[in-house]
């Protein structure tokens, strides 16, 4: 079984290099490039991803339900998100350190069980305290799932495809939130709300399966793992931090920047994850069925989003595409959360353009971190900084929760803009990275 990735054009746009086949050109020319090892490696990433994304939407679902029945406010139910969020931080960076001193796909299949038993765990709750417990722990894998699938898959691919390949494995984030809607639509119409949150949860262990089979075939990059394995640094903390000095540079600098403008953009997007749902059925009067229908909108844009950005990312560079994506979205969260009461067609409408900007800003982040560090503490840097943004970026839901009490959920949702007008600035000390070779 060849795990050999074929030869890379170094140069974005440029012929293929001698060897590289013809059939990296057209459409699909991104996944044929990547060779069977790659494709293997695709696919067990691609569907860890999607699981990553259904049990992290199982909780903002129910979140209704749940304030029910555990009596809760909006600031207790915002924590439930943070929570999770901050100790993904935790996991996110662990795992990065994981991946670069034992192996990408061991610290993968670590990251889905691990929050595959948490979020099965959260059905059997008692209560909010054990709850949140198990949601922190559930976050413990969550963090490590998509820094270290990225840098897998982006080990594989060309310096030529890169971007468009990171963004169709940043796609799969909208697969599984579809099937978390979906689920949530037939459990809530059939289930009484009391347990029908329990049977989401429980749902959560179900892709597990798949996902474990489907790693047994995957191996680490072959180039990558030669170069990770004979460096002495690998899986430092203290690397990454580590300033320039004569004449030497350092990653002090990325680390800061790149954690930042992660900051900004999860910031952002999980204040739309976590509240739109709430603001569907408590703002706009909808019912179970109804929410589904907007969120249909919303999922559809975002999947689109995720697959253009990809390309764009490629055409027009890491940095410009983030910075165009930024402004939209902000553009987009503000016209979403003014919307006019009794303009139900027009909020139907717009869920697409702000699903598709609040993902497609996304796409450029996995090819983008994986550029940013050498080999040997790609995982700790990649882990770390998309952590970091996802633990500091997850106070915006929670002060969103305790804003609706006073301004509303959607006046609230407003302060996710914030987070984009952040992400822009922190391109300011971040270089351009398109056409770089990882080994």
């Amino acid at each position: 079984m060849s795990t050999t990735p074929p030869p890379r054009s170094a140069t974005p746009g440029a012929p293929p290099a001698q060897g590289e086949r013809p059939a990296a050109d057209g459409p699909f020319g991104w996944l044929r490039a990547l060779g069977p090892g790659g494709r293997r490696a695709f696919a067990g990433a691609f569907g860890g991803y999607a699981l990553d994304s259904y049990d992290y939407f199982t909780l903002p679902l129910s979140m209704v339900a749940l304030a029910a029945y555990f009596g809760l406010d909006s600031g207790q139910t915002g924590l439930f998100t943070t929570v999770t969020l901050v100790v993904s931080a935790i996991g996110g960076a662990a795992a990065g350190v994981v991946a670069d001193r034992v192996g990408r796909v061991r610290a993968l299949m670590i990251t889905v069980v691990t929050y595959a038993v948490f979020t099965v765990a959260c059905g059997f709750a008692p209560d909010y305290g054990t709850l949140l417990v198990f949601r922190a722990l559930q976050g413990l894998g969550f963090g490590g799932e998509w820094a270290v699938g990225a840098i897998l898959v982006a080990e594989y691919a060309s310096a030529r495809h890169r971007g468009r390949t990171l963004g169709a494995i940043q796609s799969s984030w909208a697969v599984g939130w579809a099937l978390a809607a979906v689920v949530y639509t037939l459990v809530f119409s059939f289930a009484g709300d009391d347990l029908a949150w329990r049977v989401m949860f429980w749902t959560g262990a179900l892709p597990a399966l798949l996902v474990v089979w489907l790693r047994r075939r995957v191996h680490d990059a072959p180039e990558a793992t030669a170069v990770r394995e004979q460096s002495p640094r690998r899986g430092s903390f203290a690397a990454i931090f580590r300033p320039g000095r004569d004449g030497e540079p350092g990653l002090l600098r990325t680390t800061v920047f790149a954690s930042l403008l992660s900051t900004g953009v999860q910031g952002g997007y999980y204040t739309l994850a976590t509240w739109v749902p709430t603001y569907l059925k408590t703002e706009r009067g909808l019912s179970v069925v109804g929410t589904g229908g907007y969120l249909t909108f919303l999922i559809s844009g975002a999947f689109l989003g995720y697959l253009t950005g990809g390309h764009l990312t490629d055409r027009l560079g890491r940095r410009r595409n983030i910075w165009l994506f930024a402004l939209l979205s902000a553009v987009c969260v503000l016209a979403y959360a003014n919307i006019p009461h009794g303009a139900d067609t027009l909020l139907l409408v717009l869920g697409f353009p702000l699903g598709f900007c609040m993902s497609a800003i996304f796409s450029g982040f996995g090819s983008y971190l994986s550029e940013l560090y050498p080999t040997a503490v790609r995982g700790t840097g990649q882990g770390f900084t998309y952590n970091t943004g996802r633990a500091v970026g997850a106070v915006f839901p929670t002060v969103v929760g305790y804003l609706a009490d006073s301004w509303g959920v959607g006046g609230a949702l407003v302060f996710g803009a914030l987070g984009y007008g952040l992400a822009a600035l922190a391109l300011l000390g971040l270089p351009e990275t398109r056409g770089k070779e990882l080994a």
